[in-house]
């Protein structure tokens, strides 16, 4: 059984029942997720919420309680061999409670954010789970210090950047003119990231086609989602195609989340930029402990990227900096060899196949190929 809370966690659930039908092409894998994990071959029992942020969880409160006493009711009927919880902590902690009550060994892949804020979860997580398979070294030594067994997999976008084409190929078959410079607008992929950041990508595109005029502004979004507001006919709005759309960009204004690792592994150099309901960020200035919001700094311990955050999230801060990534060479240069320092950090881990291994492991299957 797969618990994947929201879309990224939802992704992570798919790859890993990819690898793990491969291995065990008659496993039977239930889970909370979406369309992805499905057509993966999972029996879905529920589906991933979109909820982000303290107000948006409240928003989906009804439908978070009707999934849990699905995924509970499951538990206990069913007994998988193994519960995979990822990422979703309030969520899945309650659910690894009922989890460990049946019996059910329980592997947490994509550790919750105990580095960031409510580090006092670490001996909850390690009083209720087996097993921690987690994205980034430095979250080891947080499990394993409170008792529990830990490994670093690597990041599943890692595995699956495979692009080999050049940005003039890339660039042709996104419509696009191949011989004009391209910069990328990233709001982010949830319904409320787009919605909190829809102004801003208006603004930064204003500016750039201002200063810039023959650049190609994109905004890769996924399908499904979409703005609310009009924007300008200059820009343009790519589906389901974001990592062509950042190999083939000069530079990168992205909302901080996943897909700045993504930029960064991609090679990309970028500035950052994060929004939240008002409620949310106060809470957030009290919990959380971090210096950085993006993953690229999280990892590199400094600041390689600028991070721009609610109220210094202004059109003229994000245009500022995209327009010296894109105009000192030498500035540009220096952030392209820290992104593949980056890099370096996730070479020869591939997550998904090795999670799916795990996963065998805890549950005393044997490879069918063995």
């Amino acid at each position: 059984m797969i618990s994947a809370g929201e879309a990224s966690g939802e992704l992570y659930g798919a790859l890993l029942s990819r690898e793990i039908k491969k291995i065990w092409p008659d496993a039977d894998i239930m889970g909370i997720g979406g369309s992805r994990m499905k057509k993966e071959g999972v029996r879905l029992i529920a589906s991933t919420s979109s909820a982000i942020g303290i107000t948006e969880v409240i928003m989906h409160l009804k439908e978070i309680i009707k999934t849990y006493r699905i995924a509970k009711n499951a538990l206990v009927d069913q007994k998988p061999d193994v519960l995979v919880l990822i990422d979703y902590p309030d969520f899945n902690l309650t659910l690894a409670k009922k989890a460990k009550r049946a019996g059910v060994p329980i592997l947490y892949y994509v550790s919750p954010q105990v580095w960031a804020w409510r580090a006092g979860r670490v001996k909850k997580i390690a009083a209720l789970v087996n097993k921690m398979a987690v994205l980034f070294p430095f979250e080891v030594e947080l499990y394993r210090d409170a008792g529990l067994a830990c490994e670093f997999v690597g990041h599943p976008v890692a595995e699956s950047i495979n692009i080999s084409s050049s940005s003039e190929e890339l660039k042709k078959e996104l419509g696009l003119d191949p011989a004009k410079k391209v910069i990328a607008v990233l709001p982010g992929s949830r319904p409320a990231e787009i919605k909190n950041h829809q102004s801003l990508v208006k603004d930064i595109s204003e500016m750039i086609h201002k200063e810039f005029h023959d650049v190609q502004i994109l905004v890769p979004l996924v399908s499904g989602t979409g703005f609310t507001i009009d924007i300008p006919s200059y820009v343009h709005v790519i589906y389901d195609r974001t990592r062509e759309v950042v190999a083939c960009s000069e530079a990168a204004a992205a909302a901080s989340g996943t897909v700045t690792l993504e930029t960064a592994l991609l090679g990309t150099p970028m500035v950052v930029f994060y929004k939240v309901s008002a409620i949310t960020f106060f809470l957030a200035r009290i919990l959380v402990s971090v210096k950085f919001a993006s993953l690229v700094n999280l990892l590199s311990d400094r600041e390689v990227v600028r991070e721009y955050i609610q109220k210094n999230a202004t059109a003229e801060n994000i245009f500022r900096e995209i327009k010296k990534i894109i105009s000192d060479n030498d500035y540009r240069q220096a952030m392209k060899t820290e992104l593949q320092k980056v890099s370096e950090i996730m070479k020869d881990k591939t997550a998904s196949p090795r999670v799916a291994s795990i996963v065998g492991e805890m549950a005393g299957w044997n490879p069918i190929n063995a």
